[in-house]
Formats: C-alpha cells, structure tokens, sequence
C-alpha cells in the first residue's frame, strides 16, 4: 500500500500529461481539417486568385515617416542576432521598451511612439522572427527561454538596466514573463490583452469557449501549413483579422488605412516571414505553465471588452499573481488590437498610471 501511494501522484501526473498532449494534438488536428476544408472551398471558387500574389517590392512611405523616430540596428552576444528596432526620444531619458504581438511588428507601436517620446526614450522593437530582426529557422530558437533572453540582452545592448516595459498580445506574454524572471529590470509593468501566463493556461482547459477562440494556438503547431493559409488570396487571412466585423478594429476606433494595412502585407509577404512569428507558438505548450510565477512590478493591464481572441474574465482572474499595486481597465466596445484602434484613451491610460505611481514614490 505504502509503495502504491508513492506511486499514486506520479500515475495521476502521467495521465494528466498524456490528456493535455491528446487534447493539444487533437485539437490541432481538427483545425487543420476545418482550415484544409477551407482552401478547398478557395480554390473551387477560383484557383488563380487563391494562389495570386501581389509584387512588393518597396515597403510603404509610413515605414520611413520621419516622426516615428530613428531606424536601428544591434547584434546580441550571447545568441549573435541583430535585432531591428525604431528609437524615438533623447537619449539618457528613461527606457520605455514596447513588445508587438501577432501578426504585428514595430509599426503598431506608431501612436505611442510620438506619444511618449517627450519624456521616455522610446524603442519599438521587432520580436525575433519578425519584420528586419534575425529569423532563425529551428522551432527550438523560439522556445519562451529564448525570447526572454533577447530582451534582457537588448537592455544591455541599449546601455539601461531597467524599463518601463509594454507588452501587448504574445509580446505582452513575454513582458509578464520578463517581469517574473527579471523584476529587477522593470520599472512598469503594462500589458494590453493578454492575461498572466498560469491563467491563460488554467483557463483555457477549463473553458471551452477560450479553447475555440484559441484554436489558431494549435493550428500553428502544424509546420509549413499556417503560413500557406496566411499567404493565399493575397494575405486575405491577414487583411481579415484586422478588418472583419468579428476579429478586427471595431467601428469606432481609429482604422487602419489602406496604407497602415498595406504596411503589415509588405512585412509579412516578404520570403520566409511568416515562419519566424508562427514558430513563437510551436514551443508553447512544452513551456506552461510557469514553475514561478508572482509578479512584484506595479502593473497595469488594459483590456478591449470585444477582444475576440481572449476572454475578458481572465484579466479580473490576473490580479491575483501581482504582489504589487495593479490596475486593470476594461474598455467596453474595443477590441484585441486596443493601442492601435483606441490610442488616446490608451495613452492617457499610461500616462495616469506612469503618473500615479511617481507621485505616490514622491
């Protein structure tokens, strides 16, 4: 009996796993049907404009707008990247270090940029993978280890050993983690749309809903396939998630022009670009939940109400991983992509909490 107890929670542990793996697995292939149904449906519409492409050769005239701030390049020791990055404000003000999300790149930052570099130095960044930084062409040079370590290596290279850091979507996944490993390196904390990591993971397991919004988690997990649907129809899959009724900026927020829309094309339709930021997802469900997980930086999390991607009941679950001042604001009617589509409330948002927690140190 003795032996049989010991024995108990490593069974138990085992089943779990091998029910978490079988749930992954068969739910990545269940959406690999529906989406292979879906290119079949394309191309007996039309084969010639399912597989169109236009030619892109110059990136848009808003890639280069002087006002954004400088375009810069660094090479990082330890993983011997360059890193591409878009640097407004003074050098010597406080770093305030912005992480885009999926499909996004530095240029979803633009609002905040011209918003903050009165007084910040402002570093809008592409993620490894992304837009002009390295894309290493293994999943395994995307594991949550990996991105984590880029960061910190950015800091060094950018000459701070600390900053007021902005996540939003996957890259607010990796600015609750950076704030985990490295909270000496955080001044603030402010992620949009995506909840702590543990919550995300605990809550999609228990909430088919999420579970559904989340199936392009494990659509991804399936090589090559992703990006082929995201290229086909001239990245109608890209213009869709950010301009349909259901996933994209809602009505009364700022759209994006036809220009801001042609600059994420450009981005994305260059050769290989799609792999990088997919592959962010390929190692995710090898690294949740986390082993440690309090946050110790005052945070503040902002949310679009009609985020069709994340449930909103996650951000009011969030707080309880913050052993430190945190602040959540809900924006009722906004969507998953809230800086772009409501960049004034958002930036006065930051401001408040930038504020507010100077004064309450002074």
């Amino acid at each position: 009996m003795a032996r049989l107890r010991d024995c108990l929670p490593r069974l138990m542990f085992t089943i779990r796993s091998l029910l978490f793996w079988s749930l992954v697995y068969g739910y990545c292939g269940l959406c690999a049907s529906i989406y292979l149904l879906k290119l079949l449906w394309s191309i007996g519409q039309g084969p010639a404009q399912t597989f169109r492409r236009g030619a892109r050769e110059h990136p848009p005239r808003c890639l280069n707008d002087p006002s954004l701030g400088t375009h810069c390049y660094v090479r990082l020791k330890e993983s011997g990247l360059r890193f591409h990055y878009v640097a407004a404000g003074e050098r010597g003000k406080p770093l305030m270090l912005l992480l885009h999300g999926f499909p996004e790149f530095w240029y979803s930052w633009r609002y905040q940029m011209r918003e903050f570099k009165s007084e910040y130095r402002v570093v809008a960044l592409d993620l490894r993978g992304y837009g002009e930084t390295d894309a290493p062409i293994h999943r395994e040079n995307y594991k949550l280890d990996c991105l984590i370590t880029d960061i910190k290596d950015i800091l060094d290279s950018l000459g701070y050993s600390k900053c007021v850091l902005i996540g939003h979507d996957w890259g607010g996944m990796i600015a609750w983690l950076i704030a985990i490993c490295y909270p000496e390196m955080v001044m603030k904390l402010i992620v949009i749309n995506f909840p702590h990591p543990n919550v995300f993971t605990e809550y999609i397991l228990r909430h088919p809903a999420q579970l559904f919004k989340s199936s392009y988690y494990y659509f991804f997990q399936i090589p090559w396939f992703p990006e082929f649907m995201f290229s086909i129809n001239d990245f109608k899959a890209l213009k869709h998630l950010f301009t349909s009724h259901h996933t994209g900026i809602r009505g009364k927020g700022c759209q994006l022009t036809t220009e801001d829309l042609e600059a994420y094309i450009y981005v994305f339709s260059q050769p290989g670009a799609l792999s990088g930021p997919i592959n962010h997802y390929r190692n995710i469900f090898s690294c949740l939940p986390l082993k440690h997980h309090m946050v110790t930086t005052p945070t503040l999390l902002l949310w679009g109400e009609k985020d069709a991607f994340m449930e909103v009941e996650m951000a009011e679950v969030t707080k309880i991983y913050v052993k430190n001042y945190f602040r959540l604001t809900i924006l009722s009617e906004a969507s998953h992509w809230l800086q772009q589509e409501q960049p004034d409330i958002v930036n006065t948002l930051i401001w408040t909490f930038l504020k507010e927690e100077a004064r309450k140190k002074d």
